[in-house]
């Protein structure tokens, strides 16, 4: 499977839609929780992906959607938290090339391995190697011009009989077109493609959220912040989650806001 799904989206400055792409059985309860994205102002189109063949298979199965575009890939078991990580992002959108990010963990044999020479530039990127040449790993956050549809198309499947996006890379690495930024130490980067990651990411979420009083990856307050949608917009949506603490939180946002009109 696709990581349970991974996500496509076109030029985050200026087209607000998006591609879900899932295991077939999984795809109506990602319908049922995300619709087609017009209650949070954006849109959100869904495919299959018919058997676990690669990541790198998801700019195939995206092809139209893409449209000859700018696109960025995302992970669905990744999370991404950190101040001003957003803009950090925003900033990578107009990529010639591809753009990845390097993150230092302490197990980099489970993921991409990225190595930098003495000027912290990428000289070999390598996929779950058992002898690391750098700390470094490469999340699942990936940006890519408009080139990435055709260069996925030539590449073969690995060992593991995958198309796999580190061959992606490579390639751009090999054409010169390949630029990595290191994630700042005060940004968590969490896979949660095990129980037990699941469980430390949930439990970050969790002492993060009681202790500063904000949902971290709110889509809600994410659309009425971006102002996707209105006051009027969000306010519905509190109202639809009957009273519970969501709906407290949401409707906190709208008096803080009026609180700051009235100063």
């Amino acid at each position: 499977e696709l990581n349970s799904y991974i996500g496509l989206c076109k030029d985050l400055l200026t087209d607000e839609s998006g591609l879900v792409i899932t295991a077939p059985d999984e795809l109506p309860a990602f319908q049922k929780l995300l619709g087609d994205g017009s209650q949070l102002g954006i849109s959100i189109n869904y495919a299959v992906q018919p058997s676990p063949d690669g990541l790198a298979q998801a700019f195939i199965i995206g092809e139209d959607f893409i449209d000859g575009g700018k696109v960025v890939l995302a992970l669905g078991d990744n999370i991404f938290h950190g101040a001003g990580l957003g803009s950090q992002l925003r900033n990578s959108t107009d990529v010639t090339g591809a753009h990845i990010f390097a993150y230092k963990v302490g197990d980099p044999q489970n993921y991409g391995v990225v190595e930098f020479d003495a000027d912290n530039q990428v000289i070999s990127i390598e996929e779950k190697p058992a002898n690391p040449k750098s700390s470094f790993a490469v999340p699942g956050l990936y940006f890519y011009d408009e080139q990435v549809v055709q260069i996925a198309k030539t590449i073969r499947p690995s060992a593991r009989g995958e198309l796999e996006i580190t061959s992606i890379h490579q390639r751009y690495l090999e054409d010169g077109r390949l630029t990595t930024t290191i994630l700042e130490r005060g940004t968590a980067w969490l896979d949660t493609g095990t129980f037990d990651s699941l469980h430390a990411a949930s439990a970050y979420v969790k002492i993060v959220e009681e202790r500063q009083g904000y949902k971290i990856s709110c889509l809600e307050e994410i659309a009425w912040r971006n102002e996707w949608i209105s006051d009027d917009d969000l306010k519905t949506l509190a109202l639809g989650y009957n009273g519970n603490s969501f709906t407290t939180y949401l409707e906190s946002l709208l008096r803080v806001k009026l609180q700051n009109n009235r100063r």
